[in-house]
């Protein structure tokens, strides 16, 4: 029987076989590395917000602490954005008439919302407790990053499920004082897994790693 494809065929073939894997192999890294990268994750992109709301003036500078705005961080889900009446307790005398702050102020004789953008998004099948994260010892600055230096909000860290359950498989690595979660500045000491390990027994810290546990 009379050869049908040329002897350069099986050549041909196994070329096309492996470039074909190493294809699916580039883009697969490409993939991942494009996943992480700030431009997918949004980390150290500053947000735009319908009133340039600076943390370093009101955190860093005046020393406004985060439970003034954020009311409800210690007993709910939700850390709470605050409502324009909160702004306004101080700007009905400060910067009364600055244009910058007039959508506040809009906001205030109108009796509707600001429209913030929000920098720590969750997906919807996420469920994150902002009161149990404070009571065991989570620090603001852990997640969200030093945002008394921080002119515009942004993200510090990626939020991907694997960044949750590091800390949730090593809680010690990242525990404090309870005393000190709302402190933006405050520094592991050296001993830190020490502090850690002692806090993970004294608040009752459980390694939480099952799926039903954030995916509710």
């Amino acid at each position: 029987m009379p050869q049908i494809f040329h002897p350069s065929t099986n050549t041909f073939s196994r070329v096309t076989i492996f470039g074909a894997v190493i294809v699916i192999v580039v883009l697969a890294l490409v993939g991942g590395s494009l996943q992480r990268s700030s431009y997918t994750t949004e980390v150290g992109t500053p947000r735009e917000q319908p009133v340039p709301f600076s943390h370093r003036h009101h955190v860093g500078g005046i020393g406004i602490d985060c439970r003034y705005c954020h009311t409800s961080v210690e007993d709910a889900a939700f850390a709470g954005i605050p409502p324009t009446q909160t702004c306004m307790n101080c700007h009905r005398q400060i910067w009364s008439t600055s244009a910058l702050l007039e959508p506040v102020r809009e906001s205030f004789r109108t009796d509707r919302s600001l429209i913030w953008i929000r920098v720590h998004d969750l997906p919807d099948f996420v469920y994150f407790d902002h009161s149990i994260h404070v009571r065991k010892g989570v620090g603001c600055a852990t997640c969200h990053g030093r945002v008394d230096q921080m002119p515009l909000m942004w993200r510090t860290q990626t939020l991907h499920m694997e960044w949750c359950l590091d800390c949730h498989r090593h809680p010690e690595q990242y525990l404090r004082p309870r005393d000190k979660v709302f402190t933006m500045d405050w520094e592991p000491p050296a001993d830190q897994l020490a502090l850690g390990t002692r806090l993970v027994h004294d608040y009752d810290v459980n390694s939480m790693t099952s799926c039903s546990v954030c995916h509710r």
